[in-house]
């Protein structure tokens, strides 16, 4: 019989479990916030609710509103939250402190990264059932569903460069100022909730620059040129971030 060994064991955990800890721990903190949680799931159920019901008065067709309702819970999580909860992790020394753990800063980071996705596929999933509920019948096209799958990949990727470019350089209260200015502004007239054809022509040719205006159109009408700017906007902000970004503030 052999004889039990109770001697604890001093290696790290594999690093694959590691990276699932620290991103179910930051989904966690994310979804318990309750400003994060208004930008994740509250505000966007709202405008889905009420648009159902008074968006024809404002010219805005249940059909168009549900898949922009979507670009805004991608760009509330992945810009927004992750923004402001980064500046406030760099005052506070907790991304200093992490990275001192075996976890280190590809784990901290591809933990984020993951959490982001966790959080972002909990809103999509739960705003497409609010939708459905609500009478939303989108019509099934796999080139469609393919574009609109790739452009939500890289829109994150986007969204998160930014976020981390303001957040690692900038104060959190400043961080936290800003990405709450750039969130309403881009919900205005970012061409978000409304298409880019809804906006003066003389602002169309800017508006379908933008990262949110092409996330917004690949969702409605899974235009495929879109995918063309955000590929450049998420390897754009990431390179930025990257070379920007301080773990301390």
């Amino acid at each position: 019989m052999t004889a039990l060994n109770f001697t604890p064991s001093s290696g790290a955990a594999p690093r694959a479990a590691q990276v699932w800890a620290h991103a179910t721990t930051e989904a966690g903190l994310i979804l318990r916030n309750g400003e994060q949680a208004l930008l994740a799931l509250v505000i966007p159920i709202g405008i889905l609710v009420g648009g159902r019901f008074l968006g024809s008065r404002l010219g805005l067709d249940f059909p168009t509103l549900a898949p922009s309702v979507l670009a805004l819970a991608i760009w509330s999580t992945c810009f927004t939250s992750l923004a402001i909860a980064t500046g406030f992790e760099r005052r506070y020394n907790v991304l200093e402190r992490l990275a001192a753990t075996p976890l280190g800063r590809p784990g901290i980071l591809l933990g984020k990264a993951t959490a982001i996705a966790l959080v972002t596929a909990l809103q999509v999933v739960v705003l497409i059932m609010v939708s459905l509920s609500l009478g939303w019948r989108p019509a099934f096209d796999a080139v469609a569903l393919g574009v609109a799958v790739l452009a939500c990949l890289l829109a994150a990727g986007a969204f998160a460069g930014l976020a981390l470019s303001i957040a690692g350089t900038a104060r959190p209260e400043v961080t936290l100022a800003v990405a709450n200015l750039i969130y309403l502004l881009a919900l205005v007239g970012g061409g978000i909730l409304l298409p880019v054809a809804a906006h003066p022509a003389w602002a169309r040719p800017l508006v379908s620059l933008l990262p949110t205006a092409a996330l917004g159109e690949a969702l409605r009408s899974g235009t495929a040129m879109s995918l063309v700017v955000l590929a450049v906007w998420c390897a754009g902000t990431l390179v930025i971030a990257r070379k920007v970004f301080r773990w301390t503030s």
